[in-house]
């Protein structure tokens, strides 16, 4: 597949996973994404996961025609992209291994050698030529991992940007979606608010050092290739790397044991939408996918939390889906709280306690509170947090 005339792509997608990093469901697999740049001195942008070294250096061998790879850059080590560095290295003894200096520490952790006769180090601001192709080092600690280094090709305007800009899904599935909004921004949501979430200073400052280039192109490492429309795709990742609430709406995530906290959440659901709320999304935290909900916390400003008292606390589910949160900075919402106690109530005091840690988060001064199965003094405490919620 040509992403230029003289830069091809040459790498493989993977429908045998079935969890993404031992914990992302990916029903549509994923893509390991990696590029050959043609020129006087071939360059190979990234390896890819151990399982496909095959096919993937038969992709290589079949774009090179017939000649060596002067350079393999390394980006990121993470050994989805790594994993085939090594059989790389073995085939081709005169190519020379490009990378930052915390990359090749992590080389002798995963391979038992750092490449020290055969490496170029990949430092701010340097500059590689290739021939007619100039490559600049942008380093990206943090975008995830921290030795990242991202490239920008200055003849062709491409940013070969890692795992950022990346998503879930092989590039072989057809997707009918034409609205960027569900095409791309879904899975590439969950991607992000998944795996970098935690990390929004570090993209706020890669983002910066973006600005100052003139990009035409962006190769991630994961999904599609990003050439139309890249206004678009910047702005998300501005959003939701400042933890900006991205769309209007209210999201209520909830656990129910019997049946009443359901009863409670459907009611309050309806209450919003009757008045007029643009967005309602209503989630059961013990039979979705947590990083569904995960992307949605993250995405709407306003959130709802409702969950029975468990063991004296809050429901298991729900600690969890607040733990992820918290692990990854969320911040700047408006929150509600629902909790429902046969004998002792003690969900509402928990979920406030599991996120004070979190940066500008308000409470609404509405509580609901239910004693086993609804009342009319429910009721009214729905309708009060309904309103409060959809106060600006």
């Amino acid at each position: 597949m040509e992403v230029s005339k003289n830069i091809r792509y040459i790498g493989v997608n993977d429908h045998q996973v079935d969890l993404f990093e031992g914990q992302f469901p990916v029903p549509e697999g994923m893509a390991y994404n990696s590029y050959l740049i043609l020129d006087e001195k071939p360059t190979v942008m990234d390896s890819v996961d151990a399982h496909f070294t095959e096919e993937w250096l038969s992709n290589l061998e079949r774009e090179l025609e017939g000649r060596q790879p002067a350079y393999l850059v390394v980006q990121h080590m993470e050994p989805d992209h790594s994993g085939s560095l090594k059989a790389f290295a073995d085939k081709y003894p005169e190519a020379v291994i490009v990378s930052s200096m915390a990359a090749f520490r992590m080389m002798k952790n995963y391979f038992g050698t750092d490449y020290a006769d055969r490496r170029v180090l990949a430092a701010e601001g340097q500059n590689l030529s290739l021939g007619s192709h100039e490559m600049q080092f942008v380093a990206a600690p943090m975008v995830h991992w921290p030795e990242v280094t991202m490239t920008y090709e200055k003849t062709e305007k491409v940013l070969f940007s890692a795992d950022a800009f990346g998503k879930f899904g092989a590039l072989d599935v057809e997707s009918d979606e034409e609205d960027l909004d569900e095409k791309w921004a879904c899975e590439a949501r969950r991607y992000y608010f998944g795996i970098v979430g935690k990390f929004g200073p570090q993209v706020q400052n890669l983002l910066k050092k973006a600005a100052g280039l003139d990009i035409r192109c962006i190769c991630p490492l994961h999904g599609p290739v990003l050439n139309e429309e890249l206004g678009y795709y910047l702005q998300k990742y501005q959003t939701w790397s400042s933890y900006a609430a991205e769309s209007e709406g209210v999201f209520i995530a909830y656990t129910s044991v019997y049946g009443h906290t359901k009863e409670a959440v459907e009611l309050f659901a309806k209450m919003l939408e009757d008045h007029g709320c643009p967005k309602v999304v209503v989630t059961d935290l013990a039979r979705c996918d947590v990083f569904e909900a995960v992307e949605d916390a993250f995405r709407y400003g306003k959130i709802v939390l409702a969950s029975t008292t468990y063991n004296g606390e809050v429901y298991p589910f729900m600690r969890e889906f607040i733990g992820h949160l918290t692990e990854r900075a969320w911040q700047k919402r408006k929150v509600g709280l629902i909790e429902n106690g046969s004998w002792g109530p003690m969900a509402a005091k928990t979920m406030q306690k599991l996120l004070e840690g979190a940066k500008d988060v308000t409470f609404a001064d509405s509580k609901v509170t239910i004693l086993g199965a609804m009342n009319d003094a429910n009721i009214i405490q729905l309708q009060n947090l309904a309103a409060e919620m959809l106060k600006d």
